[in-house]
């Protein structure tokens, strides 16, 4: 009694393993998975964290440069000299040397407003972004919850599959025993064998794109590939999706068009930086610097020189040979595209959420009547295994009720799944995909 009381713990142990060796994934768990580890987010947060770290005073040019420096030069040459007296001086191998350092502080002042201009540009390129960072978060969301809607339709259809093949098994038995009585012929066994065979390569194929789907969504959420998981099989569709609630939406949150906005704001600002050289840039500059020299021909040997120096210095472009207005020009013809650009992009907006609305509506109703087909495959089939098994119907009639219940719990589980992606799609454009 001890001893089997023994095994049965070593079974409930093991079974226990083997449940929780293969995790329960959510769908929740896979975005909040995605967000942590996907390459792509990763790469688009590190980069707008760069635009952020962008975003300083200094990059602008608003700050003084503080310079050290130091130059040291020596020479040997052969030196001759000839004085106003007519005496002259000769000396081979005469050395020469030099040495400057100090201090330089340099500050420009004024420079026709370009540095606020660029400080500008730099905060709107932190949210180009942040645009882009969202777009691809959006992205990466949305292409999780289609694997994972699509796991979840497989999975139906591998229980579809399975079922089927039950019955295939109950149909091959029946045969067997008909034919063992006479009842009915070699052939009516070969014909149920071979359509359970069928059936089971059927399975086959679809248990391999169901694995071959795990590896994907695995692959998507950036861990080991080989990571066993269930899912959960519930699907709610939102039906309460209004398309004019989706177009507000999307005027405020869709990140390409946030990027288009962005752009036309980089443009103007460029403009404006290029606009300001037309007024006089103003510098300051000071330093304290330490010179000595010495030298082996001349009147004087060896000089030291050390001081504050300081002074302002002021330039002004005049003409640089139509540059300036050629520059302009380029500027506003780029500022005119981006007007052209951000309306495109909400047409091409306004047309893509009108026509994935459709697709939308089109999905809700194929789900509700395919939910209803199924109903309906699903009885016939009873029906028709009673009466095969009572032989008053043929092996063809119970193999086309099959097929049909088989069938249409693929269309209804394709449905829901064409219905839920089209509203993820509806709600990526809007901006609006929580996670």
């Amino acid at each position: 009694m001890n001893y089997k009381i023994f095994f049965q713990l070593l079974i409930l142990i093991a079974v226990s393993t083997v449940i929780q060796a293969q995790e329960v994934l959510k769908l929740d768990d896979a975005v909040s998975i995605a967000l942590k580890n996907n390459y792509d987010i990763r790469i688009a947060s590190n980069a707008g964290k760069i635009d952020s770290v962008g975003v300083s005073i200094a990059n602008a040019g608003m700050l003084p440069k503080l310079d050290a420096t130091l130059t040291q030069n020596n020479n040997i040459q052969n030196s001759k000299q000839t004085r106003s007296t007519g005496e002259v001086q000769e000396l081979n191998n005469a050395k020469n040397n030099s040495l400057n350092y100090g201090v330089t502080l340099g500050w420009t002042v004024f420079d026709g407003f370009k540095m606020f201009a660029r400080y500008d540009q730099l905060k709107e390129l932190q949210k180009q972004g942040e645009a882009e960072l969202k777009m691809t978060i959006l992205t990466k969301v949305g292409d999780v919850m289609t694997t994972y809607y699509d796991l979840v339709q497989q999975q139906q259809l591998l229980k579809a599959l399975d079922t089927t093949i039950v019955i295939s098994k109950q149909r091959l038995k029946t045969a067997e025993n008909r034919f063992t009585i006479g009842k009915a012929s070699k052939l009516e066994v070969l014909n149920a064998q071979v359509d359970m065979n069928t059936d089971t390569t059927t399975f086959l194929r679809q248990k391999e794109l169901y694995e071959n789907t795990k590896i994907q969504l695995n692959q998507i959420l950036a861990r080991d590939v080989s990571t066993n998981f269930t899912i959960v099989e519930t699907v709610e569709i939102d039906d309460k999706l209004v398309l004019s609630d989706l177009n507000t939406l999307a005027t405020k949150q869709n990140p390409q068009l946030q990027l288009t906005l962005i752009n036309k704001r980089v443009a103007e600002l460029d403009l404006k930086q290029i606009r300001a050289t037309r007024y006089p840039t103003v510098k300051l500059n000071t330093g304290y610097m330490f010179n000595e020299t010495e030298s082996s021909l001349g009147f004087t040997s060896q000089t030291s020189n050390r001081g504050f120096n300081y002074g302002v210095s002021a330039s002004l472009n005049i003409f640089n040979g139509f540059q300036q207005h050629r520059n302009e020009k380029i500027a506003k013809l780029q500022i005119e595209n981006s007007n052209i650009a951000l309306e495109q992009q909400t047409q091409t907006l306004n047309a893509q959420l009108a026509m994935a609305f459709q697709t939308y509506l089109t999905n809700l109703e194929l789900s509700k009547l395919e939910e209803n087909n199924e109903a309906i495959a699903k009885k016939n089939l009873e029906i028709t295994l009673d009466k095969f098994k009572i032989g008053t119907i043929s092996t063809l009639e119970f193999r086309s009720a099959q097929q049909n219940y088989v069938n249409a719990i693929a269309r209804n589980s394709n449905a829901k799944f064409q219905a839920k992606i089209s509203e993820v799609a509806l709600k990526e454009i809007a901006g609006n995909i929580k996670f």
